[in-house]
């Protein structure tokens, strides 16, 4: 959850952080940024889990922060979010350094974990009241109940909630604070299909208020939904950065056409191709539409029917799997990072 109002307004710079590093830093407070990141190194044991890593992401988007365990994903936030230093590299969120100036920045985000701990035998009204109080200039308690769907369950006991429930409970606490930029830890994880669908439609709420999101999905099906941008990180590398339509020239990569015939139905040979073990023709193309055109019309010249049919780009998931399987030597892996903690932050 959000961390609590404290320390001074220019904190001390933690041990093994540097400060700004170049000249394109923005002024405190403003540009158009609401993450800003150069040349971002972290080095554990002598192992580089951060390796030079550049990253902006655009106030009020929501942007999409993809990586297998131990390419350097969860590193990156943590230090982005204050809680942890950095050893190289210029640093700034919402115009400020979160190492050096944490006190400026902790009020103004939001932090949601993968689990979060809060009283089980106070109400919903009550625990985000509780929270209110720890900041300056809270959001209503009843306008956040509202916004993140609980109002049914404003007097339910958190004990009593569903899974779905205590996961928009977790996002009113984040959000009471009135944050600007919001962490999402793989909000949905563990949620059957109809929670999930309601808690994206909470998030993009968020972006709807002008906040900005910077996401860690588990599902990549989430990213595409939700994210504005998104950016894939292995072995400690930005290995892709986009849209989710555009991300690795996916919007570039080849189709593939895919359809059942009956009997031994042969169409024209270029658009014939392996049958797959499940029964389908499947073939590649460049020009879907040429290809797509022949097909149709030879079967409906020779009275076939092609079931099934259907044209396949590939998923963001395969994409995913391309980037971060050839950056890692296809072991899904990199090196080990420390486990994301609570650091103390209230939950």
């Amino acid at each position: 959850m959000n961390a609590l109002p404290g320390g001074t307004a220019d904190e001390a710079r933690a041990p093994g952080t540097a400060g700004p590093a170049g000249g394109d830093a923005q002024p405190e407070g403003e540009g158009p940024s609401a993450v800003h990141v150069r040349g971002l190194v972290k080095t554990y044991s002598g192992v580089q889990a951060v390796n030079g890593i550049d990253l902006d992401i655009r106030r009020g988007e929501i942007f999409a922060l993809l990586g297998p365990n131990g390419a350097g994903k969860t590193t990156t936030v943590e230090i982005l979010e204050g809680y942890r230093s950095r050893d190289s590299g210029e640093v700034t969120v919402l115009g400020f350094d979160p190492a050096r100036q944490r006190a400026r920045v902790k009020n103004r985000v939001g932090i949601v974990l993968q689990s979060v701990g809060v009283e089980q035998y106070l109400t919903v009204r009550e625990t985000i009241t509780m929270y209110a109080g720890y900041f300056p200039q809270p959001r209503p308690v009843d306008e956040v109940i509202g916004l993140v769907g609980l109002e049914d369950k404003s007097g339910s006991r958190v004990i009593k909630l569903s899974g779905g429930q205590k996961r928009r409970l977790d996002v009113a606490i984040a959000l009471v604070g009135n944050p600007e930029l919001l962490f999402l830890d793989e909000p949905t994880t563990g949620f059957d299909p109809s929670a999930r669908h309601e808690a994206w439609d909470v998030i993009k709420n968020l972006a709807a208020l002008g906040k900005t999101v910077l996401l860690t999905p588990h599902y990549m099906d989430e990213a595409e939904y939700l994210a504005d941008r998104v950016a894939v990180i292995a072995a400690g590398r930005i290995v892709a950065e986009g849209t989710p339509a555009t991300l690795g020239n996916r919007e570039l990569a080849r189709a593939r056409v895919r359809y059942r015939l009956p009997g031994h139905a042969a169409p024209p040979g270029d658009l014939a191709g392996p049958v797959q073990p499940d029964g389908f023709t499947e073939f590649t193309s460049e020009d879907v539409t040429q290809s797509l055109h022949r097909l149709t019309g030879w079967a409906i010249d020779t009275g076939v029917s092609l079931d099934g049919l259907e044209v396949i780009r590939p998923s963001l998931e395969d994409v995913y799997l391309s980037l971060t399987g050839a950056a890692s030597g296809d072991d899904g892996g990199g090196q080990p990072e420390p486990a994301r903690k609570a650091h103390g932050r209230k939950a």
